[in-house]
């Protein structure tokens, strides 16, 4: 399998601690591009090059995302070799996406895009809503709904705990909540400030920390913190991956992400992996959690997000017994092998030729 995508020296080094950790990363030949610049954003001269070498002999090709011309271009050579290909949204297509920067979409989708979603072989939604919210768009592509997975190696053998108390040696024995994700407004940060804001008085032995790459909504993060006056009980500790990452998830006490958009949030599958109750937003599209009782589920209102923590804080007992029901939901139905497995039947069974599984496979990425 060959993926093509851009990326900086940044990228390669997150390549290579996912490497560690990750299995069978070694058996995928990867054409990282350098940062594009502006030329190379708009007329993919170096992206064209590369996957014109790449989809040489490739049988079919797998598109994440939508909003790139790296990812246009690559349907479009695909359609000039007559390879057939499916495009992964990841959640660019539901109605809360379509509204930011509506007006380039509007004009993105008449110029190219409607058309290289259309000529799809098929769509393929993460959940049950992302399909659902596909239909306003009237594509021509079928769809299929395939969630996320993950590796159950890497949670097999899991680290002590101890993680915060090196990083933070100043929080002592305190309780952790878990924010795990890219600061970005739709993760809802500006919603999980006011959550804990709520609580934080009636649980002094519970801090809240924060982890991830800034993706513009730190600093309003950080004022609202300081608004709130928790700068002394709130923790920013930048990214984290690989081993780090698993660290954090072990030594917290619940997972929170409050999200305003979600295609399939791969850190909510981590943390029950982890044996981590969760409390995360309906618009992460992932009822699951609530059907299994691995967490709760809950609105976009501060004080919905404030009960789901209090209850798992209050009992021990239920937050234990949530995150040994989350790893069972894991185990039964979101590991790689069974999404890879459903994956290969829908190239198989939606295209007119079936297509052999050893047949090479090329995945196009936007940025990662």
């Amino acid at each position: 399998m060959h993926i093509v995508s851009y990326g900086g020296e940044d990228i390669r080094k997150k390549a290579f601690q996912a490497a560690r950790v990750v299995p069978h990363l070694e058996d995928i030949t990867w054409h990282l591009l350098a940062d594009p610049n502006v030329k190379e954003s708009i007329f993919c001269l170096q992206g064209r090059k590369t996957l014109h070498a790449v989809l040489t002999g490739a049988s079919f090709v797998h598109i994440h995302g939508v909003w790139e011309p790296l990812l246009r271009k690559a349907a479009s050579i695909a359609r000039g070799k007559q390879i057939p290909y499916c495009v992964q949204p990841h959640g660019m297509l539901d109605v809360w996406s379509l509204k930011q920067k509506a007006f380039k979409k509007r004009l993105a989708l008449r110029f190219g895009y409607r058309k290289m979603l259309s000529k799809a072989k098929f769509i393929l939604a993460l959940n049950t809503d992302e399909a659902r919210l596909l239909e306003p768009l009237n594509l021509a592509s079928p769809h299929l709904i395939i969630p996320n997975g993950v590796f159950l190696e890497e949670f097999e053998r899991l680290p002590a705990s101890g993680f915060f108390k090196e990083r933070l040696p100043y929080i002592g024995d305190k309780r952790i909540i878990l924010f795990l994700s890219r600061l970005h407004t739709k993760k809802g940060l500006d919603i999980l400030a006011k959550a804990y804001a709520y609580i934080a008085s009636s649980y002094p032995d519970v801090d809240l920390v924060v982890a991830g790459p800034d993706g513009g909504a730190r600093d309003g993060f950080v004022d609202a913190i300081a608004q709130l006056d928790l700068n002394d009980r709130v923790h920013l500790v930048g990214a984290l991956y690989g081993e780090d990452k698993l660290r954090a998830l072990v030594d917290a006490t619940c997972f929170c992400l409050p999200s305003r958009q979600e295609g399939f949030s791969v850190a909510i599958l981590e943390a029950l992996a982890c044996g981590l109750p969760v409390v995360i937003s309906d618009a992460c599209h992932f009822p699951e959690v609530r059907v299994a009782r691995a967490g709760a589920v809950v609105s976009l209102v501060p004080e919905d997000v404030a009960s789901g923590l209090s209850a798992i804080l209050d009992d021990t007992t239920m937050a234990s017994a949530m995150g040994e029901n989350g790893r069972r939901l894991i185990r039964e139905q979101y590991t790689w092998p069974q999404i890879a497995s459903s994956t290969i039947k829908g190239y198989t069974g939606i295209l007119s030729t079936p297509m052999p599984v050893t047949s090479q496979r090329v995945s196009a990425h936007g940025k990662l």
